[in-house]
């Protein structure tokens, strides 16, 4: 009988990971992405090392990180393969299995601005197509369109900013029981952090900072036995 997981989720830390209480008696953690701010990477730098050395000592046996927009540090090999060899499992657009779980992890998430691991909306699809089906959790950095995504965009409209070719390909055919996200944070009177479940799957966005004031943090995470 396979061992119940229990799972730490957690997104958009921005170099705020400190404030973050760790739950006791976790199995594996995931980070969702943007665990640092910065655009340039010479800037970024310290900030990844900041969150490498506290994710690295994080009393957790597993360990499961994708990067997100705002993650320089990513784009530099040398980054990659540290935290690869430190026993941190790093999915940029890969798979992994984990006692038994099976976990797909990707950074791309829409073209907004001049940020990192971003797509145009018309190719999204063609590299959601590559992810497998039946997983147990699919993390991705940005949500899908419609759910716990709803921002502001540059005329400050309120919009659900999501990406529809993910939304079709997770419900249509990926069907993981699990989708983790961040990326659209919790705003004024916006609640984006949370879970809502659609078609059985649990879709959760980890993100644990307040849009504006990073110092703020909306929520610990959340914790989920799979």
């Amino acid at each position: 009988m396979k061992k119940t997981m229990k799972t730490w989720l957690i997104s958009d830390t921005h170099s705020y990971h400190d404030l973050l209480t760790v739950p006791e008696d976790i199995d594996m953690v995931i980070h969702a992405g943007d665990s640092t701010n910065p655009y340039g990477w010479v800037q970024n730098q310290p900030e990844f090392e900041a969150f490498y050395e506290w994710f690295v000592y994080l009393p957790i046996q597993y360990k499961v990180l994708i990067a997100g927009n705002h993650d320089a540090w990513a784009t530099k090999k040398y980054n990659v393969d540290r935290v690869k060899e430190s026993g941190i499992h790093y999915l940029e657009h890969e798979y992994v299995e984990l006692a038994g779980l099976k976990i797909f992890g990707s950074p791309y998430t829409p073209n907004f601005g001049e940020w990192h691991f971003m797509k145009d909306r018309s190719k999204l699809d063609e590299y959601w197509k590559q992810v497998p089906e039946n997983l147990d959790i699919l993390v991705t950095h940005g949500p899908p369109k419609g759910i716990l995504d709803l921002s502001r965009n540059r005329d400050n409209v309120l919009e659900y900013c999501g990406d529809q070719a993910l939304f079709n390909r997770v419900v249509g055919d990926i069907k993981p029981k699990y989708h983790v996200f961040g990326h659209i944070h919790n705003f004024e009177d916006c609640i984006n952090q949370g879970r809502r479940i659609y078609k059985d799957i649990t879709f959760i966005n980890a993100s644990v900072v307040t849009d504006r004031q990073f110092g703020v943090l909306s929520s610990n995470g959340e914790i989920i036995d799979v």
